[in-house]
């Protein structure tokens, strides 16, 4: 039964059904929730909402009787079926850019809304489609204003956040992808949203099959593929998602030549959403850090891609190097005037022209004060000639030249 409550009754114990008030305007990215502490009790009490629903079904009810003795003590907090794992942490740098910040911002609002979900799929509760809903509307309109900014920053994982930033950065990757292929709002939201959900069914899989550095036996390669048809089901049992979100969990690792699966699915029998799902979750996975790979360069990842013949669809291919660029924000290049650079933003008039953080000598062999270069400038007379591998050179602190301001 749902009761509408004022913060003065709450107790420990009871489960909150919804906070009052905008979303924004309270420190929590979850309104389902079991309170079940004192601290998360005073940090509800403090953040001024008007009023909340409990959910007696699912926690205590308001006490028939007020309080009148101070011998009587506060519910014991139910106890839930697995531990909850910790929040991920941030992965910006402190001296990054009043965007990258903004855009850090909205990275940790919404993988804290993906680990809440995640953590209730986990423990068999039902996926709540409308939580999504804001955290969706939110990168979309970040995306809008700076195309590349998020879906550069949400690279940047650690340990610990891999699978709520994978999520967020694969729901940007779509709502840029979307945009640029000219897709309604409705559909970009559809895509965006799907993006962020297509690994739900990860939460299926044993722990250990995560980060599983090395080769996965046959035995193991089966439980992992499995997922997608755990996501489908989690997504089906929630209800509120739509085919095309659902057919992404399903479907995201089809390929258009048949050699993906669950269903070997081929050319255009793999629906819009999932082929290009495809694409943002490979590009994604493979320019970031695990524990059994190191991040590929961005530019290099985009060369690998092209030249993977036969898995994904060309012409979402070719609108994903338009949003994303020929050079990526982060990438590594090689200049005609035989310096080194890191691409910091794109350029307007070209994909072969970004703006580039100018900051090694390859014919003196030193590094050089860095300083940004508009490559599509006359006066900079000067292009990109390649691109290089960081781990070959062995640069530490790359991602700062690309963050943060220049002086």
């Amino acid at each position: 039964m749902l009761k509408r409550i004022t913060p003065a009754q709450l107790r420990i114990g009871m489960f909150i059904h919804e906070l009052g008030g905008s979303w924004m305007s309270h420190p929590f990215w979850r309104s389902k929730f079991l309170l079940s502490d004192d601290k998360t009790l005073a940090k509800v009490l403090d953040s001024g909402i008007p009023d909340l629903v409990i959910d007696t079904s699912r926690g205590l009810d308001v006490p028939a009787e007020p309080i009148a003795t101070p011998e009587v003590t506060a519910p014991a907090p139910l106890a839930e079926e697995t531990p909850r794992p910790p929040p991920p942490a941030s992965v910006l740098l402190p001296a990054a850019g009043p965007d990258y910040r903004q855009a850090a911002s909205l990275c940790e609002r919404s993988m804290a809304v993906v680990h809440e979900l995640f953590h209730e799929a986990r423990m068999g509760h039902a996926i709540d489609a409308e939580h999504c809903v804001p955290v969706v509307q939110e990168v979309i309109d970040s995306v809008a204003q700076n195309p590349t900014t998020l879906t550069s920053l949400a690279r940047l994982k650690t340990a610990n956040s891999y699978a709520y930033m994978h999520a967020v950065a694969v729901c940007a990757l779509m709502a840029s992808l979307s945009r640029t292929m000219g897709l309604t709002p409705e559909q970009t939201r559809e895509a965006a949203l799907a993006g962020l959900m297509l690994d739900i069914g990860k939460t299926r899989m044993p722990a250990e099959l995560h980060d599983k550095p090395g080769r996965l036996s046959d035995a193991e390669q089966a439980q992992f593929q499995a997922h997608v048809r755990h996501g489908q089901q989690l997504l089906l049992e929630a209800g509120g998602f739509s085919p095309a979100v659902i057919d992404v969990a399903l479907h995201h690792h089809e390929r258009v030549d048949g050699a993906g699966y669950p269903d070997r699915l081929s050319g255009d029998g793999i629906s819009l959403f999932s082929r290009m799902a495809a694409v943002c979750d490979v590009y994604d996975a493979v320019t970031s850090r695990r524990p059994y790979h190191a991040p590929w360069d961005p530019a290099e990842a985009m060369s690998h891609l092209a030249h993977t013949k036969g898995q994904f669809d060309p012409r979402v291919f070719q609108a994903f190097v338009k949003s994303v660029g020929v050079y990526p924000n982060g990438s590594l290049v090689r200049l005609r005037s035989e310096r080194l650079a890191v691409v910091r933003s794109q350029g307007l008039a070209s994909l072969l022209q970004p703006k580039v953080a100018v900051f090694y000598s390859v014919a003196e062999r030193h590094a050089l004060e860095p300083f940004e270069l508009d490559l599509a400038d006359p006066k900079a007379d000067d292009k990109i000639t390649g691109i290089e591998s960081p781990e070959a050179w062995r640069f530490k602190d790359l991602d700062r030249l690309w963050l943060a301001p220049l002086k």
